[in-house]
């Protein structure tokens, strides 16, 4: 019989359709950390961070330990102590055709201290930026304020977008879509704020081809949900796996789970808010004329009263490494000399006593409830060890929208932080979480509690101008002493960075506990 070549043709090319659609590579991802935005400048949030790592790019990157590799820039040096040169990429282009160049560059680090809204700026990697210019369309020129040998490793968390773009955009035009021109793997489709982002292959992409077509982005909060998710098949991959779940994942033939050690610790942070304070009273419930909390024999107290191997064996059954410091052991700035925090109830009531308070008082601890995994459950552990020691201790679990804005107020007497460590060396947690907080410098935007320490301030400012990497991993280890001493903030556990997959998956770290499209991949059959 013969078929007229007109229709074999059709025949053909229907064919070769299904046969693209066959191979389509399409990934979804279920992430346990909530969004504030996708204005990739307005938070240094961990979900935030995550998500914008798809559409951007920075000047250099980070990965873990600190290491560094090309991005925009190809390349880098000091001229002198004060003044570095980037020469970046001449074959780059945003997703709307237009060249990238020096002044988007030095658009995006003007734009990243100041976004209005912002809860955790990014002023901080730019606190000893002096200026910015563009010595021509592809090279940059940064002069600091102060020696700082660890500029490009601080300047690498701020994600660059498009002068020509952002000029002219909001917060707000970023999470409709409009803004959403980037340099990065994929290019934005649609955000359902809540829900899911949904993004598409960038074919312009600078960098290595992108693994998938198109990737679903769905926020799941829930640990048991997403683990409902992935075993029903309406994704593929999921982060910060329930520690409920670990086990049966792992035995489960259909499933994969990978395991890392994390950076991520979890503090517990006390208020230094001098005067009464509403969720501090004494028995009685009557508020209390000054902050015990300001005593530090009552935050060695509080810190000793809590039994920190419980909680790593009950609570996150063994998913967690005990913390004595805001580093791991093994990470740049960990200091090996201090030794584990023993749990001694009885040296806690004493140390009570001497501080005034043989009979303890009331407080609330403050804790987000839909961001950092079996944070709630931990902190319901803290306040019953605290109870035991007469510091009689309930729990206010509250969303991470409202939480947010209050902690950052130093409103609460006692919150959680789960702080990333996303540098891989300690500098970074000591310049957020426990130098003075002073956002005209950039310094101690995680502060929540408002600690202040001028030996710790002055730890930061040696650490931040010294070349020596042996004499900078000294200071910072000295520092860890000095927050330690002091009773600074109150560390419970180092997370583990745990994702399962659906079989014929692999999921590689990429930093900290990022999650992206581009740490997954096929296994080769």
């Amino acid at each position: 019989m013969n078929v007229p070549h007109h229709r074999l043709a059709l025949v053909a090319g229907l064919l070769a359709a299904l046969g693209g659609l066959a191979q389509a590579q399409n990934l979804s991802i279920a992430f346990a950390d909530p969004l504030s935005s996708l204005d990739p400048q307005l938070n240094n949030h961990a979900g935030d961070r995550s998500l914008a790592l798809h559409f951007w790019d920075s000047i250099v990157n980070s990965r873990d330990g600190g290491k560094l590799e090309p991005a925009l820039a190809s390349s880098w040096k000091s001229l002198d102590e004060r003044t570095w040169e980037f020469k970046l990429r001449t074959d780059i282009k945003w997703q709307d055709g237009t060249p990238f160049t020096a002044d988007d560059i030095v658009f995006s680090f003007q734009r990243a201290r100041n976004v209005p809204g912002s809860v955790a700026s990014y002023t901080g990697a730019l606190r000893t930026v002096e200026s910015v210019t563009a010595r021509d369309a592809h090279t940059v020129v940064i002069k600091t304020n102060t020696p700082n040998p660890m500029l490009p490793l601080e300047i690498a968390s701020v994600y660059v977008v498009s002068k020509q773009v952002g000029e002219k955009s909001k917060t707000e035009d970023y999470n409709a879509g409009r803004a959403m021109v980037g340099t990065g793997p994929y290019k934005w489709v649609s955000y359902t704020p809540g829900d899911r982002t949904v993004m598409e292959r960038n074919p312009q992409y600078w960098g290595p081809k992108p693994a998938w077509d198109k990737v679903s982005y769905r926020f799941i909060n829930n640990g048991a949900a997403r683990t409902a998710a992935l075993l029903a098949g309406d994704v593929d991959v999921i982060d910060k796996v329930a520690v409920t779940d670990v086990d049966k994942l792992r035995k489960n033939p259909n499933v994969a789970v990978y395991t890392y050690p994390g950076l991520r610790v979890l503090l517990v942070q006390p208020s230094f808010r001098a005067g009464p304070n509403e969720f501090i009273t004494d028995n009685a419930g009557k508020p209390l004329a000054q902050n015990p909390l300001l005593d530090v024999r009552v935050r060695q107290a509080l810190s000793l009263a809590i039994n920190r191997k419980a909680i790593a064996e009950r609570i996150l059954q063994g998913t967690v490494t005990v913390a004595n410091q805001w580093m791991p052991k093994g990470s740049f700035g960990f200091n090996p000399d201090i030794p584990e925090i023993p749990n001694d109830p009885e040296q806690a009531k004493k140390l009570l006593a001497a501080a005034g308070f043989p009979d303890g008082f009331k407080i609330s601890i403050h804790v987000p409830g839909d961001r950092y995994p079996q944070a709630p459950e931990s902190a319901q552990a803290v306040a019953q060890f605290w109870t035991r020691i007469g510091v009689k201790t309930q729990v206010e679990v509250v969303p991470w929208s409202v939480y947010a804005g209050k902690a950052n107020k130093n409103e609460y007497a006692v919150s959680v932080l789960a702080w990333g460590n996303g540098t891989g060396e300690a500098a970074y947690g000591l310049l957020n979480a426990f130098a003075s907080a002073d956002p005209k410098r950039g310094r101690g935007a995680s502060n929540w509690g408002r600690y202040s320490n001028e030996s710790v301030d002055k730890a930061l400012d040696a650490a931040t101008v010294e070349f020596d990497a042996k004499r900078r991993e000294a200071i910072l280890r000295h520092s860890a002493k000095l927050v330690t001493d002091d009773v600074g903030a109150i560390p419970l556990f180092h997370y583990q960075n745990i994702w399962a997959a659906k079989k014929g998956l692999k999921v590689v770290p990429l930093l900290s506990d990022r999650t992206t499209a581009m740490q997954v991949s096929r296994l080769a059959k």
